[in-house]
């Protein structure tokens, strides 16, 4: 007996292997397997990144130790500050008009530089911290141009349909150092010094400066122009006029602006946990397990209809979580748990609006947008530590973490209140509607 033939129309829906499912929540690794410069530029980062992560944690550990002071912490923020807005906007207009590659060579050396800069300094019996300050200022200065330039390089590197994998191994690989580095720091504060810290750093900046010379330049796109005032203007009106790409902004600033702790983990661990220099390696590490939890279990996130939502209720759990750390005094492994989920929310915030910046943007537009977004991801924290310090000043760096959570959580709601249509925009609406206008990056007389 024959089978019936299946009915015509629409072919029965099939059901995706399990492996294949879950597979959807786990970054992919083809482009390592297939993309041999993506391959290069991964592995050098893997390992430099490691060393900078436990700058990250030295640097601030130094000038308080030196100073004593929780000011000279907010004013090292503010140092670093300033040239994340001198050359954040700059640097992707840079970027479109030169060989990245080229410029990636020029500002990882010149990374490797100020860190050498800084382990000398070191060396010295009484370090003069402003010399550390305008270190840290040419370093933060050529992070703000090395950012777009790596972020710009990666879709000449992969073909279109293994960007989103490359995006994914490059949180993966940041995060993972984010958990490995400070961790890292923290020993060799212990058992080294911090010259010997530094020095780290420099050594891993050279299989970054090595990856990057054994890729294939990676010159500008025809038709690249050179960077002026007015194609960034162009993407500060753009970001400005579309009202869920700029809730995506303050969404971001406000979490970072009043909830940001990294400035307080010195004071809280040698005073208030009484843990010594190895609890803040402890700190930083736990924010980075979260972050690296998250971003390996973030594919979810691409599914989601209404990512504003997600935002919304993202930060929320960040703002409770580090109010959650700052109250936890009394357990020092309970704040590092606080800290590991208030980190793990961020990831999933991070991960959401860089998706709706990539939807809600033309693509002509998009490297000054991310610049814009780079702009506000680098020196909100640069804010947040220097007004957690200045509350850590006046009030105990504990007040400073529970009202900067407080606050953070109350500037969600009134975001949710003040912008509804981030909350309700339809990711799969506005992917539909770009499929049917044009993305020369012109805005019209609505926008």
């Amino acid at each position: 007996m024959t089978a019936a033939p299946p009915p015509r129309g629409r072919p029965p829906r099939r059901r995706p292997p399990r492996r294949r499912r879950f597979g959807n929540l786990i970054a992919d690794p083809a482009p390592l397997r297939h993309d041999r410069d993506f391959r290069l530029l991964w592995a050098g980062q893997a390992i430099s990144i490691v060393g900078r992560m436990v700058t990250q944690v030295v640097l601030p550990y130094q000038v308080y130790v030196l100073t004593g002071e929780l000011l000279a912490l907010g004013l090292l923020s503010l140092v670093q500050l300033v040239p994340i807005l001198i050359f954040a906007l700059g640097g992707g207009a840079v970027a479109d008009a030169v060989d990245r590659r080229r410029l990636l060579l020029v500002t990882q050396c010149g990374l490797a530089a100020t860190s050498l800069a800084l382990a000398l300094l070191a060396f010295l019996p009484a370090p003069p911290v402003l010399a550390i300050y305008a270190v840290a200022f040419v370093s933060a200065g050529l992070g703000a141009v090395d950012q777009p330039a790596r972020a710009s390089s990666i879709p000449r590197l992969v073909p279109p349909e293994r960007l989103m994998a490359a995006n994914s191994m490059n949180s993966l690989v940041y995060n993972g150092a984010s958990v490995i580095g400070p961790a890292l720091g923290g020993v060799l504060l212990v058992f080294a010094s911090i010259p010997i810290c530094y020095l780290l750093d420099v050594v891993t900046f050279g299989a970054a400066i090595v990856a990057v010379w054994m890729i294939k330049p990676i010159p500008p796109a025809p038709g690249a122009v050179r960077p002026s005032l007015r194609s960034i203007g162009e993407g500060l009106r753009f970001a400005r006029s579309s009202r869920s790409l700029l809730a995506t902004f303050v969404v971001d600033i406000n979490a970072m602006v009043f909830g940001s702790p990294r400035t307080l983990f010195p004071p809280l661990a040698l005073e208030v946990f009484n843990v010594g220099p190895a609890g803040v390696g402890l700190m930083s590490a736990a924010t980075g397990l979260g972050a690296f939890a998250a971003s390996v279990f973030s594919g979810w996130t691409t599914h989601l209809r209404r990512p504003g939502r997600g935002v919304l209720i993202a930060v929320a759990v960040w703002s409770i979580g580090i109010a959650g750390f700052g109250l936890a005094t009394f357990s020092f492994p309970l704040a590092l748990l606080f800290l590991a989920v208030a980190s793990g929310a961020d990831v999933f915030s991070a991960v959401l609006r860089n998706s709706m910046l990539q939807v809600l943007t033309p693509d002509a537009l998009r490297g000054r947008v991310s610049s814009i977004h780079i702009l506000v991801v680098t020196g909100g924290p640069r804010i947040g530590d220097a007004e957690a310090s200045a509350v850590a000043a006046i009030a105990g760096p504990q007040f400073s973490a529970v009202s900067g959570g407080v606050l953070s959580l109350v500037g969600v709601g009134l975001i949710a209140l003040a912008l509804p249509e981030f909350r309700r925009l339809d990711m799969a609406a506005e992917e539909a509607r770009n499929r049917t206008e044009p993305t020369d990056g012109t805005m019209t007389a609505e926008d």
